[in-house]
């Protein structure tokens, strides 16, 4: 699978449980979500004005966009949540098996493994991001993450989503 068919794979709509582990406090949180994720083609708008941010060509091959939208609570004592987001997918064209992913703030390198798991890496002055995600079957995916920050905080997560409605084909 490359990473294309993987996103394409994740289009629908997802109930996501989620578990985050403070590494130096020991404190836990847990919070729930329902996600939306829908690919979106190179010329749509949102996806051509991110790319613009970032001064890439719309037209680079294989480029994709995904717009992804959630609704929950990160941790049970926390308020309500509701946002989205839109990512570009920037294949590299030597090697389609890594690349870039677009955001807003910031961008993102992944890497999809010949054991069809992606991972996602983030690296600023202030954060080390590593997040890893796979399908257990097409309907239920998993994620981990660490996140280590400047100061010294480090989190894992542990995550899993299961696909409530569309299908990779019809959302």
């Amino acid at each position: 699978m490359d990473v294309i068919e993987f996103f394409e794979l994740s289009a629908g709509k997802w109930f996501s449980q989620r578990t985050v582990h403070n590494l130096n406090s020991g404190e836990l949180q847990a919070g729930k979500s329902d996600l939306k994720i829908e690919m979106l083609t190179a010329n749509d708008a949102a996806v051509v004005k991110l790319c613009q941010q970032h001064s890439t060509n719309p037209d680079s091959t294989g480029l994709r966009g995904v717009r992804i939208s959630w609704d929950g609570v990160p941790d049970r004592n926390q308020a309500k949540q509701v946002g989205s987001t839109i990512l570009a997918i920037v294949p590299n064209p030597d090697n389609p098996s890594e690349g870039k992913v677009l955001q807003a703030k910031g961008n993102t390198r992944y890497v999809m493994g010949g054991d069809d798991v992606l991972t996602l890496i983030t690296e600023s002055d202030t954060v080390h991001a590593e997040e890893r995600l796979w399908y257990l079957i097409p309907n239920l995916r998993l994620r981990t993450s660490v996140v280590k920050q400047a100061d010294g905080t480090e989190q894992a997560s542990f995550c899993s989503e299961i696909r409530m409605g569309g299908s990779p084909k019809n959302s």
